[in-house]
């Protein structure tokens, strides 16, 4: 994938969704409610799947434009990939995506309505090796909690890592929520280009023959 050139913060805009985060230890800890409905952020009523760290924003242009009756929501907490990635969305004219920079963890917790997302979708977290920095983890027993907080009846979590510990270790998180029910394991597309693939990192992985961890989960109603 070429390098896409920066565009002025105001011509990409119309892609953000502009968010204060609090700074300092106490941001994961607030926990006060601040929902923005959904056809405030898209101006429809349309479903929303939410994109946990995506990256440099693969799957958001893909899905976004393979599905324009759907809204798709990324999340990621580097600012060089959301500017990179809605710089993308622009020059490609996909409208139904949008992007904000903050910790995931925190938005769900204060932003996200119960029951008001279709699916989400976290692909290749960073599963930080040290244990001084397992802190870090995207998933934890409280994010888990999250997701099935957020999903609708009959939402989805797809959920992909190249890392076997890490998933089983968030697979048994999710065995632990009984309103999440284990799906069969999606299946694999072969992909006709090097842009048809999940994410970048799928590309990586799966062109240096490593092993992929995959699993679904519906919540029930």
């Amino acid at each position: 994938m070429r390098r896409a050139l920066r565009l002025p913060v105001e011509a990409l805009s119309p892609y953000f969704f502009e968010v204060a985060m609090p700074r300092g230890p106490q941001a994961l800890a607030q926990q006060t409610l601040n929902v923005v409905p959904w056809s405030q952020i898209f101006g429809n009523d349309r479903p929303v799947e939410i994109e946990v760290g995506f990256g440099k924003g693969l799957f958001l242009m893909n899905a976004g434009e393979a599905r324009p009756q759907t809204n798709f929501f990324g999340i990621e907490i580097e600012r060089k990939y959301t500017l990179l990635t809605a710089t993308r969305l622009y020059r490609r004219g996909i409208a139904n995506v949008k992007v904000a920079c903050c910790d995931a963890r925190w938005l769900l917790t204060t932003h996200v309505a119960a029951g008001s997302v279709s699916a989400v979708h976290v692909y290749f977290p960073d599963p930080w090796w040290k244990n001084r920095h397992r802190k870090r983890r995207l998933f934890t027993p409280e994010f888990a909690a999250q997701v099935e907080r957020v999903l609708e009846p009959g939402g989805s979590l797809h959920f992909v890592s190249d890392v076997e510990a890490y998933f089983n270790e968030s697979v048994q998180m999710l065995h632990e929520l009984p309103r999440l029910a284990p799906l069969p394991a999606p299946s694999v597309k072969v992909p006709e280009h090097d842009l048809d693939y999940l994410t970048n990192f799928e590309r990586k992985y799966r062109k240096e023959g490593r092993p992929i961890y995959r699993g679904e989960w519906r919540k029930e109603l």
